[in-house]
């Protein structure tokens, strides 16, 4: 009896010395929480998509309000939230912001199903990683788009889909945050975050191809030769030729679509440009008898 009452009172020590110190132990390394974070995070989306390149809107919020004890908040954005989120947290930690351009992800592949010609079959795990891994897939270009949808699966906004028809991704610019899952998403890098344009209007080059001419145009019609026709008749420096392929910088282009009507492969896209008015048709002038 008494070895038992003893391991008991010996226990209940270690157990009170213990509290003890954990009780002071927390007191002093105890890390104050500024009350500024759980009202940013109130602020923000909550998607933690990771657009923001934090692993979530807690992270984000975090930096965030030490990038305000530090004088500056310039570079962090949320993309979900856009620039009314962004005002918001601004004013609460009294920072001030540059007004930021909207973005939407642009998928730069034109080669639909009758362009791009079919020479194999996949039977295997359909996802664009694995086909991927696999070469260039069902055909002959290993560039353009896979359409197994894993873009579509790392969206949370229902903004990106499969045609179809085309078997090539086309994004929802109305449901599209620009949060840049499905840019991280493709295997192929061919999803690309750009500026959405003044009335949505765009213009870019539907393809990744670095493929010479000919080799390009042999699996695809829709392809890139980079013959730099576009690059010579665009006057802002905004077209710019390497490893076969062109890209348009869309900080420097001024939508003046000269690149568009000169393309020989009609592989640059203008979106949202309202359509040209018909040329007024001359009618020859009869001969008096």
């Amino acid at each position: 009896m008494n070895f038992i009452l003893i391991a008991v009172i010996v226990l209940g020590a270690i157990g009170l010395i213990a509290a003890v110190v954990l009780f002071v132990c927390s007191k002093k390394f105890a890390v104050q929480e500024d009350p500024r974070l759980p009202e940013v995070v109130g602020i923000l989306p909550g998607a933690n998509c990771g657009g923001c390149g934090f692993a979530g809107c807690g992270g984000l919020a975090d930096a965030l309000v030490k990038g305000a004890d530090a004088g500056s908040i310039e570079g962090l954005s949320c993309p979900v939230g856009g620039q009314e989120v962004m005002s918001k947290v601004a004013d609460l930690l009294g920072m001030a912001i540059a007004n930021g351009e909207p973005k939407v992800a642009v998928v730069r592949c034109s080669g639909t199903c009758e362009l791009r010609a079919k020479i194999a079959e996949y039977d295997g795990l359909q996802t664009c990683a694995a086909v991927h891994a696999c070469g260039a897939g069902e055909t002959g270009c290993g560039f353009g788009c896979l359409g197994c949808g894993d873009c579509v699966a790392a969206c949370q906004f229902d903004a990106i889909h499969i045609n179809p028809e085309t078997g090539i991704a086309e994004v929802d610019e109305e449901k599209c945050v620009a949060c840049g899952a499905c840019v991280k998403a493709c295997p192929r890098n061919i999803i690309e975050l750009r500026k959405k344009g003044p009335k949505g209007r765009r213009v870019y080059v539907g393809c990744v191809n670095k493929d010479k001419g000919p080799v390009a145009m042999k699996v695809c019609k829709a392809a890139c030769i980079g013959c730099g026709k576009c690059q010579k008749e665009c006057k802002f420096e905004a077209i710019t030729i390497e490893n076969n392929l062109s890209y348009i910088d869309f900080e420097k282009c001024r939508l003046c679509k000269k690149c568009v009507e000169t393309c020989p492969t009609h592989v640059i896209h203008a979106v949202n440009f309202p359509a040209p008015k018909p040329k007024p048709v001359v009618e020859p002038e009869k001969k008096e008898e």
